[in-house]
């Protein structure tokens, strides 16, 4: 059986236990899963997976996807595509402000999934009755999720280049605050600290704990220093090349020296408590 295109954005990763099976990545497994029966390709094929998997993480694996199941993940597709516009019109003619996002079947067509985003609270009873009705013999769940959430089911390319980490690997969202990047120097500019959610950029907390590790190590903004050209003023940071920026007192030139070549004229104050929030 040839290997079909992969017609949707890769979701949250799960660990199967294949048993006896021999699996390769780009393989297509019929898998129970926490919201029923469904359908995913394999991306990732580990020695010893069971030893690597956090606890209780794995969900069961019912076969390997035959020709039938491939059709039906066709069908699936396309009725997710019928689904989706279909409730975009129950929206409409109700006059809810609402926006739909993504719709989703699971394998077996027994539940349908509407997610959508909203300014307030919506009451969709009225809609749910009119899908409930369109869609017979299926459940029907409709949820609300926030921006940041929206921008990880929709997926895209950050600034970096790569396929955001919301819609890759991150499993769920920490808190992200303004001080993460004073905390690097970082320039407070919204658009450059800001993600395609339009909140502050996840990426913010990556490099966060070893910025200040080193920063605890370097003399403060305005504490003298020696230098290889003379005596001189910290004026800045250079966190990620472990450097100063230092005004040398001869010609008030501004250098950028390695930290390693910097020796404080006096003592260093303490830092600033680091808050966790």
């Amino acid at each position: 059986m040839s290997r079909p295109a992969i017609r949707q954005r890769l979701g949250a990763l799960r660990f199967l236990d294949p048993a006896d099976e021999t699996l390769s990545r780009g393989d297509f497994v019929v898998f129970q899963s926490e919201r029923g029966l469904d359908c995913a390709p394999v991306v990732l094929v580990a020695e010893h997976l069971a030893a690597q998997r956090p606890d209780g993480a794995s969900v069961k694996l019912i076969r390997r996807a035959t020709v039938s199941d491939m059709s039906q993940m066709e069908t699936k597709w396309k009725e997710e595509v019928r689904a989706h516009a279909a409730c975009v019109d129950r929206i409409s003619r109700r006059g809810l402000e609402m926006r739909l996002v993504q719709t989703s079947y699971t394998f077996d067509f027994a539940r349908l999934t509407f997610y959508y985003t909203a300014e307030h609270r919506v009451d969709f009873r009225e809609l749910l009755k009119d899908l409930t009705g369109t869609f017979r013999r299926t459940r029907i769940d409709l949820r609300q999720i926030g921006v940041r959430d929206e921008t990880k089911l929709l997926g895209g390319a950050g600034a970096c280049g790569q396929e955001l980490c919301c819609a890759t690997f991150l499993k769920e969202f920490m808190p992200i605050t303004i001080k993460l990047a004073k905390d690097q120097a970082l320039p407070l500019h919204p658009t450059k600290l800001s993600g395609m959610c339009g909140r502050l950029k996840c990426c913010l907390t990556y490099e966060h704990d070893m910025v200040l590790s080193i920063k605890r190590e370097l003399p403060v903004v305005g504490t003298g220093v020696r230098t290889p050209e003379g005596p001189a003023r910290v004026v800045g940071h250079d966190y990620f090349n472990e450097a100063l920026r230092v005004e040398l007192e001869a010609d008030e030139r501004v250098r950028r020296i390695p930290a390693s070549r910097v020796v404080p004229l006096e003592a260093r104050r303490a830092p600033e408590a680091h808050d966790p929030s």
